[in-house]
This record gives structure tokens, C-alpha cells and sequence, in this order.
């Protein structure tokens, strides 16, 4: 059987925050942007479209924008289940998933896995446990791993797919820095890493030529984007 295999387009909007193009639908993954120092100047925010909202966790800095989205855009929410039923009993159309699932939406295959972080909305609310997911769409798969620490539940990622690009978190204090964001990268196999969570405040401000260079030497990639700069999986 022939697979369709088409562009996805990956645009960054600051800390985790990432608009995923494909083929026939938008995603938006971790929206922070209206009280991000980074990019709420560059992002015109009310211009985002989105037929899925990712949340991987509750933190502020992942889903302070996720409600109005949402409502203007008529999105659905995924996330795991605590997260989703706060939204759902706000009217905002929901999907809650767990670790370990899978479910074939319209876009393509998506499964929410682990992550070592914590988790609660800005009101005190528990917001569940935190997860990565592997999108699996239109040809391609990547992994965006939300905010985590190093786990060796990593390595069983690449025994059910092969992963075409990775965002990795790699600010540290809070997440993962950048050597344990390689052990990761060697953990999933795979080359190509997108990071996110740094820079956007004095915690996880890193350098960038030392970021890349770690990668450089670990015969991998590590794409730094600008904010609204876009990376093609092709």
C-alpha cells in the first residue's frame, strides 16, 4: 500500500509552543505566547489558526492561551484527562487521552507517553500527570516531548516508530539541559532535535553555540529556531 507523504511544517511561537501544518489540518502544541517576553511582540496571536490544541501539562507557560484559542477557533483540546474535563467544563470541545494510548484521529495517529515534571493550572487546580506525544501524520512522525527529565522509558519510543524529528527540552533547572537532551536524542534514535524551553526567562537561558556544538559531536542536529521561524519535515 502506498503512503501518502506530504510537507509537515513546524512553526515556533517561543518556549513550547509549536503550529503544526499538514496536509488538511492545523495542530497547536503548548500555547504560551500572550505573556511570553519572547514572543507576544511577534506573534499576532489572534491570526492562529488551530484545529487541535496539544497540552502536555497544566504549567502556565503551556496553556495560558490554550482557552482563547480555542474558543475563537472552535480547536479541541487534547490532553490527558484532568486537563481535559477543565476545559470541557468551560464549553470547549475535548479529547482526553493517557499514557500509553494511541487514537487515529482525522489528521493521523497520535500517543500520548511519558514524562517526569509536574503539573497544576495557575489556580491551584491538579492537572493530571505531564506526557510527551508521537504525532504520526502525513508520512512522518515526531516526538514532542513537553517538559521532562531524562527517562529511560525513552528508548521504547523507537521499538514502535522511527522518529523523523524530535523536540526536546534543553533549558535545564526545570527540564532537561543539554546533555541529558543528547542521551535522549540517543535513547528515541534520532538526528534531527528541535529544542524548546530555554531563553524565555533567566532560568533557562543557555548558550547557543555550546548547545549546538554538544549535538555537533554526538553526529547530531540541534535546530535552534527563531520566533515564527519554521522547520520542514519533509
Amino acid at each position: 500500500m502506498d503512503v501518502k507523504v506530504t510537507l509537515m511544517k513546524l512553526t515556533f511561537y517561543g518556549q513550547n509552543c509549536f503550529h503544526i501544518a499538514l496536509q488538511d489540518k492545523q495542530l497547536l502544541v503548548d500555547p504560551f505566547i500572550s505573556d511570553n517576553p519572547l514572543s507576544k511582540d511577534k506573534v499576532a496571536i489572534d491570526s492562529i489558526e488551530a484545529d487541535y490544541i496539544l497540552l502536555t501539562h497544566a504549567h502556565e507557560d503551556h496553556v495560558l492561551d490554550a482557552e482563547a484559542i480555542a474558543t475563537r477557533t472552535g480547536a479541541t483540546i487534547v490532553s490527558n484527562y484532568e486537563i481535559a474535563m477543565y476545559y470541557q467544563q468551560r464549553g470547549i470541545e475535548v479529547h482526553p487521552m493517557n499514557h500509553g494510548g494511541k487514537w487515529q484521529f482525522d489528521f493521523g495517529v497520535l500517543k500520548m507517553v511519558q514524562a517526569v515534571h509536574t503539573s497544576s493550572f495557575a489556580d491551584g487546580t491538579y492537572g493530571g500527570q505531564p506526557a510527551g506525544f508521537v504525532l504520526s501524520a502525513d508520512g512522518h512522525t515526531i516526538y514532542i516531548a513537553g517538559d521532562t527529565s531524562l527517562t529511560y522509558d525513552m528508548k521504547l519510543i523507537p521499538m514502535h516508530y522511527q522518529i523523523d524529528v524530535a523536540i526536546l527540552p534543553i533549558g535545564d533547572n526545570f527540564t532537561m539541559g543539554i546533555d541529558d537532551a543528547v542521551v535522549a536524542s540517543n535513547f528515541i534514535e534520532c538526528d534531527q532535535i528541535i529544542g524548546c524551553h530555554y531563553d524565555t526567562f533567566g532560568f533557562i537561558e543557555i548558550d547557543h553555540d555550546k548547545a549546538r556544538n554538544a549535538f555537533d559531536q554526538a553526529g547530531k542536529t540541534l535546530h535552534l529556531l527563531a520566533i515564527c521561524e519554521s522547520f520542514t519535515v519533509a
